[in-house]
């Protein structure tokens, strides 16, 4: 996730502007199936890369902004920086600048994101009655800034990239609010799974239905596809994964393809080499793999019947330009000829070589089947 800067680590999500926007049809701009949406114009691959934190015009945009809920909710900030990779290197997507914690406020978890420390949940829900006190989120009262950021960033773009918008998801989401913030051991959240099951559950449910609120708030207001951030459910082994993370993530699906079932949606899990075969019955229409999966393996595992985005190593990008190259023919051969997104299996790393990252995005626009 976004945290203070300079980190941005977002993880990447840019998808074609054919499939994405390109041609028209339905709201999000693209009715094509998943094995075609993602090939760009002509069978071009596509490709895309998360904010880079460490260009010199996002760093001096953090001196005068240091507060990263400044630069998040501010209009005007959030699509400057939302447009800065763009205008630079063109990629086939334009991903929101935001964070998946900031409808927090808005269901009564009030929280800041502090330099050097990261996200910091001011009451930790651990009882029943805290618990009981989160509102379900409105996100036209809570972050109208949200939808005209996405809106100006269509206008902007104009169909010559996709809009892309996120969310957290619930398991993820209800980490850092009973743990307190980010974590190592996730000590907290599992006592209360394991031993007051029904507390996390209610917690679940709400975080369950204010995203999907939140989805189709972004889908209304110009997101062409919506990636969901299920950060920490791969600290659950496979069992507690299908009780706490997989009903929710379906459900969540389920109610926005009922109201928008042309949005493409896009489940990103990092460390899911041990759930691989269990994201798809989320019903996404994309999963994407972080560099620990190999992509032949990814494929193979997660079935024909689904998208894959990924997976190069961030580090790659530190690389010689020969190096990088072969690293995305590499994953795009294991890949196969439909149904990708290529990009980066993480965020981009502070201090990735500016000249690397633009031969990253030559080297995959030139790619054709």
């Amino acid at each position: 996730m976004a945290t203070a800067c300079p980190p941005l680590s977002l993880q990447p999500a840019y998808l074609s502007g054919r499939g994405y926007g390109g041609d028209g049809g339905g709201r999000d701009g693209g009715g094509a199936a998943a094995g075609e949406r993602d090939q760009g114009e002509e069978g071009r691959e596509t490709a895309g890369l998360a904010h880079e934190a460490g260009r010199e015009s996002y760093q001096l945009l953090c001196e005068r902004h240091p507060s990263f809920r400044e630069r998040s909710e501010n209009v005007d900030l959030v699509v400057e920086i939302s447009l800065q990779p763009w205008k630079v290197f063109k990629p086939d997507g334009v991903i929101l600048f935001s964070d998946i914690l900031t409808p927090l406020p808005g269901m009564n978890i009030p929280f800041d994101i502090v330099k050097g420390k990261g996200p910091v949940i001011f009451d930790p829900l651990r009882t029943a009655a805290a618990v009981n006190e989160v509102r379900e989120f409105v996100p036209e009262e809570w972050v109208p800034y949200v939808g005209q950021a996405l809106n100006i960033l269509q206008e902007e773009v104009n169909n010559e990239a996709a809009v892309l918008g996120f969310v957290g998801a619930p398991f993820t989401l209800a980490s850092y609010c009973v743990e307190g913030g980010s974590s190592k051991n996730f000590s907290k959240i599992k006592k209360m799974a394991f031993s007051e099951p029904e507390i996390l559950h209610n917690l679940l449910q709400k975080f369950t239905t204010s995203m999907a609120n939140y989805i189709k708030y972004q889908a209304d207001n110009g997101a062409q596809a919506v990636q969901i951030f299920d950060s920490w459910a791969t600290e659950l082994s496979p069992v507690d994964f299908e009780e706490f993370s997989l009903p929710y993530l379906k459900q969540i699906v389920d109610s926005v393809k009922e109201t928008h079932p042309e949005l493409p949606l896009i489940l990103y899990a990092s460390g899911s080499g041990g759930l691989l075969e269990r994201l798809p019955l989320t019903g996404v229409d994309v999963v994407s793999l972080d560099w620990t999966v190999d992509m032949a393996e990814g494929r193979k595992r997660l079935g024909s019947n689904i998208a894959v985005q990924g997976n190069v190593d961030p580090g790659v990008l530190f690389g010689s330009k020969e190096f990088i190259s072969k690293r995305i023919f590499d994953t795009v051969q294991k890949a196969g000829n439909s149904g990708h997104v290529l990009n980066l299996g993480h965020g981009i790393k502070v201090g990735t070589p500016e000249e690397n990252v633009a031969h990253f995005f030559e080297v995959a626009k030139g790619i054709r089947y």
